[in-house]
């Protein structure tokens, strides 16, 4: 099976109802920056039915209890075509600690280039990790399999740390923040040549 095709390419952006009806901005911001953590966000077909009610605790679950899911600090969000009255009760009912938005238009679910799953009956069960760089990493689509979701996520975290380790970068670690961590490289003394000028330079300048 082919890839999807927003693999190893950046994560749209969307702007969609959460589930207070307030406006959330993918990917999401703090201070004006996008934030420097990876994401999971994951397409499901219908708020309230049996599986997807799984899936979205697995994920609260996972938040509260998996390691990989803490030490990243990895934001979830999940999605579906569900109205905002919906997901506020699916929300509050099932205590979830992660944004559920609104997608009735299904504007992010064209942008992800989310399917149909069940032959065609409902949308994709879709899950998309993004690093801290914006890049898609991985895409799981399996409608039928809830349960593999919340593990895929902690897969895909776990190269990413990986990838962090050969690198030397810190989780939660900005690119200016490397920067400025580097020891500043010594200025080379200056050549025999260049001193002897130097030194014509400045005794021209005495005399």
């Amino acid at each position: 099976m082919a890839p999807h095709p927003l693999v190893g390419k950046e994560a749209p952006s969307f702007t969609l109802l959460d589930a207070n009806g307030e406006s959330f901005k993918f990917p999401p911001e703090e201070g004006g920056e996008r934030v420097n953590k990876p994401i999971a966000v994951f397409f499901y077909p219908q708020s309230g039915t049996f599986g997807c009610t799984r899936e979205a605790c697995q994920f609260r679950d996972a938040l509260a209890e998996n390691e990989i899911f803490k030490r990243s600090n990895v934001q979830v969000i999940g999605i579906s075509a569900d109205p905002v009255e919906k997901q506020k009760s699916f929300v509050q009912k099932n205590h979830l600690s992660f944004p559920v938005l609104s997608d009735q238009d299904h504007v992010a679910h064209k942008a992800f280039q989310v399917g149909r799953g069940m032959f065609g009956l409902t949308d994709a069960r879709t899950t998309f990790v993004i690093d801290n760089a914006g890049i898609v990493r991985g895409v799981l689509s399996a409608t039928m399999n809830y349960n593999a979701h919340a593990k895929f996520v902690t897969r895909e975290l776990e190269k990413i740390q990986e990838s962090q380790k050969k690198t030397g970068e810190q989780p939660g670690e900005s690119a200016g923040e490397r920067q400025q961590a580097r020891p500043a490289t010594p200025e080379a003394p200056a050549s025999s040549p260049e001193r002897d000028e130097l030194g014509r330079v400045a005794g021209a300048v005495s005399a």
